[in-house]
């Protein structure tokens, strides 16, 4: 019945939503334009797939993990809707969750950084661009991490950085498996050389936790993930495990055509791209990671040093 329903919806709005839609483009300037037709998922009924186009329900997005129905495209999720496809439910125990950023460079261009973070804290409900914590997965324990692009892009400033590395250590303390889960634009230009320490902050104590004491580290990328976070602990992964068609790179598409004045492939910095040339281990679909996670913890945790 709801399927019947659903598509009574979709037939009932569709001629609404056309006309919105060709009212919304006449728009005398382009930003204006694109800030009409733009479709909120959170507070509208239909949402709009960046891929293909196609306007999907929010209602039935939502239950297909944020995937489009037309053409396979993974939508954004935020990090409490990962939280809740990785791990068992109700296990779920946050770390260093009301940690928050200083404006220590009283930076300011368009509007203050102190600002852009208190709309984002108002936005998402989160303190900072990223959830720390440990759960279970199918019974095992683990120390997950989780990156949410609405936060400013994902963008990885100091306390992100502290965060991480303060999972990593309790990670390593614990004998613990790391998963982080990434969807960043790169480093917090807001914090200049502070959100640049992180890159080597977070790679030295991933060191101590895959090299000294021979724990198990995964990475998933997933769109995007750009910047500082691709060239630093985002590809230090034992295994790198990646959604379909997510966009992995250090610089973006335009900054190296404008850098090298010469086109790039289609698809040059996709997922499939990445994994035919080595970078990545695997890609899987939204819905399979507690399943592939939990083979791949399944022979690590089995060896007698993990046991003892």
């Amino acid at each position: 019945t709801s399927v019947i329903n659903w598509f009574e919806d979709r037939r009932k709005f569709s001629g609404l939503i056309g006309s919105f839609l060709e009212e919304a483009t006449k728009s005398s300037t382009p930003s204006e334009g694109d800030r009409r037709v733009s479709v909120n998922a959170n507070k509208g009924l239909w949402a709009r797939c960046d891929n293909c186009g196609n306007m999907l329900h929010v209602k039935f997005s939502k239950q297909n993990r944020s995937v489009c129905e037309e053409c396979g495209y993974h939508l954004s999720m935020s990090s409490m809707e990962r939280i809740e496809l990785s791990i068992d439910p109700n296990t779920w125990i946050p770390l260093d969750e009301d940690t928050s950023a200083r404006d220590v460079l009283s930076f300011s261009d368009e509007d203050s950084h102190e600002n852009r973070i208190l709309l984002s804290q108002e936005k998402t409900g989160l303190a900072d661009a990223v959830q720390t914590g440990i759960g279970y997965l199918n019974g095992t324990l683990i120390a997950p991490g989780v990156m949410d692009f609405n936060f400013m892009g994902g963008s990885m400033g100091s306390v992100v950085g502290e965060k991480i590395t303060r999972l990593i250590e309790y990670a390593t303390q614990k004998l613990l498996p790391l998963v982080l889960i990434r969807a960043s634009g790169g480093a917090r230009m807001q914090e200049g050389t502070l959100s640049l320490m992180q890159m080597a902050k977070i790679s030295s104590v991933l060191q101590l936790h895959q090299v000294q004491k021979k724990l198990l580290y995964i990475s998933v990328p997933t769109y995007p993930t750009t910047g500082g976070v691709t060239a630093s602990f985002g590809m230090l992964g034992d295994i790198i495990i990646a959604e379909s068609k997510a966009y992995i790179a250090f610089a973006g598409k335009r900054v190296i055509e404008q850098t090298l004045r010469q086109k790039i492939p289609d698809g040059f910095q996709a997922a499939e791209s990445l994994f035919d040339n080595g970078l990545l281990d695997s890609i899987i679909p939204r819905n399979l990671p507690k399943g592939v996670l939990s083979e791949i913890f399944e022979p690590h945790l089995s060896v007698p040093y993990n046991k003892n």
